[in-house]
């Protein structure tokens, strides 16, 4: 069943202004440290391609944290989110500490997809239930029938 959906589209030169204005620190605040890492390989083989892998991820994070209905409140946080790539090349949500916690505690799972352009970087986010009870199984039998 599906919990929520979320959606994001970021302007590439906005990031871009921020990392001027900013340098690493606005990366590192966005970024976990396995993606700060491929983002600084990136950008010092491409300038640009550093600019949009972080628009990118900061893109997908806004929509995961709709689609869980927190927005950017706790536990949701930038660095407890990354984005990841299976062997197959599709992108992944991988969560840490207390945001993973709260996440596997309601049974949830992720579907993120993710693009760019010169311009702009957008993501779709779907998260599912992935084991909900059912009307049987939701009811409390410990407790006596009333009649």
């Amino acid at each position: 069943m599906i919990y929520g959906i979320g959606t994001d589209i970021c302007d590439v030169r906005r990031i871009r202004a921020s990392l001027l204005r900013h340098g690493d620190r606005f990366g590192q605040k966005i970024l976990s440290d396995a993606e700060f890492g491929l983002w600084k390989a990136r950008s010092a083989r491409n300038p640009e391609r550093g600019v949009r892998y972080l628009a990118t991820r900061f893109s997908a994070k806004e929509a995961f944290s709709k689609a869980i209905g927190l927005g950017m409140i706790m536990p949701m946080h930038w660095r407890l989110c990354e984005v990841g790539k299976l062997s197959s090349g599709k992108p992944t949500i991988v969560l840490h500490g207390a945001l993973k916690l709260w996440f596997e505690s309601r049974q949830l799972a992720a579907h993120i997809s993710l693009t760019d352009e010169t311009d702009y970087a957008a993501s779709f986010c779907v998260v599912e239930q992935t084991d909900i009870p059912s009307r049987d199984q939701s009811h409390d039998t410990t407790r006596a029938p009333d009649h």
